[in-house]
C-alpha cells in the first residue's frame, strides 16, 4: 500500500488503536494529521486539538486541516467514548455526549472533508465502530446506540458518495489490547486468570493488538480496496461467531 501524497485524518489517532493506525499511514507514506482533545506528538505527524463533542470544533479543524494541507483525501473516524450505566441511570446530558462524539462528530467531519474529496477527485472514509454496535453488554446503551448508529451512516455515505469516487467502510473492534484495557486487566484480583479468561472467549483463543486493527483500516482506505463500500468488518477473534456453549 502507497499512502504518498495523501493526506489523512485520524481522529484521536494519538492513542490505542488511533495512535496504531497513525503510525500504520505513516510507514506507508501518508501525510498523517492527528486530532483529539489534549495534543499529542507522534513523530512525522501533524497534530491539532479539537472537541468533537463541540460541532463548531469540528468545522474548525476541518477548516486549518485543508487551509494547512490543501485538502483531505482520507478521513479516519476513531474517536469516542464510552459511559457506563443503565438506561434509567444515565443523565441526558451523558446521553447527548455520548452521541454527539461517537456519531455526531464523525457526521460533521465527513460533511466538511467531503467537499475537499470531490474536489481531489475522491477519497475514503473509515469509521471505527465497535462489535457493540452489533450485540451489547450491560450498561453500554448510550455505546451501543452510538456504535450501531455509525455502522448505519456507514452505509450511507458509501450509498450516497459513490459517485464521486468517494467510499465508506467501517470496522468494529472487539476487545483489543489498548493501554486502556490492559489496565482494566492488572487492576482484577488475578490479572493472569482475568486474561485468560478474556482470551478465552476468542476462537483464535487471545485478545486483539491495536495494529491487527489498523492493518484493516489501511487496507480499507487504500487503492486495493477499491470496489469495497458500504461494509462493516468485524476485528474481533471470531469472538461475535461463536455462540455460547448449552
Amino acid at each position: 500500500m502507497d499512502f504518498s501524497g495523501k493526506i489523512t485524518l485520524v481522529t484521536g489517532g494519538g492513542r490505542g488503536i488511533g495512535r496504531a493506525i497513525s503510525q500504520k499511514f505513516l510507514d506507508h507514506g501518508a501525510t498523517v494529521v492527528i486530532a483529539q482533545r489534549s495534543e499529542v506528538k507522534i513523530e512525522g505527524a501533524d497534530s491539532l486539538c479539537a472537541d468533537f463533542a463541540d460541532p463548531q470544533s469540528c468545522q474548525s479543524l476541518m477548516e486549518t486541516l485543508v487551509e494547512r494541507h490543501g485538502g483531505i483525501d482520507i478521513l479516519i473516524n476513531n474517536a469516542g467514548m464510552m459511559q457506563e450505566a443503565r438506561l434509567d441511570a444515565m443523565s441526558l446530558e451523558d446521553w447527548d455526549r455520548s452521541i454527539a462524539v461517537n456519531l455526531r462528530a464523525p457526521f460533521l467531519l465527513a460533511k466538511y472533508a467531503l467537499p475537499s474529496m470531490r474536489a481531489r477527485g475522491g477519497g475514503a472514509i473509515v469509521n471505527i465502530g465497535s462489535i457493540e454496535g452489533l450485540g451489547a453488554n450491560p450498561g453500554h446503551g448510550a455505546y451501543c446506540a452510538s456504535k450501531a448508529g455509525l455502522h448505519g451512516l456507514t452505509r450511507a455515505i458509501a450509498v450516497d458518495e459513490g459517485k464521486d469516487g468517494i467510499r465508506c467502510n467501517g470496522v468494529a473492534p472487539g476487545w483489543i489490547d489498548t493501554a486502556l484495557n490492559l489496565d482494566f486487566i492488572e487492576a482484577m484480583p488475578d490479572p493472569d486468570a482475568f486474561r485468560a479468561e478474556i482470551g478465552s472467549i476468542h476462537p483464535v483463543g487471545r485478545t486483539g493488538k491495536p495494529e491487527e486493527v489498523a492493518a484493516m483500516v489501511a487496507w480499507l482506505a487504500s487503492d486495493e480496496a477499491s470496489f469495497v463500500s458500504g461494509q462493516i468488518f468485524t476485528v474481533d477473534g471470531g469472538r461475535m461467531a461463536q455462540l455460547s456453549l448449552p
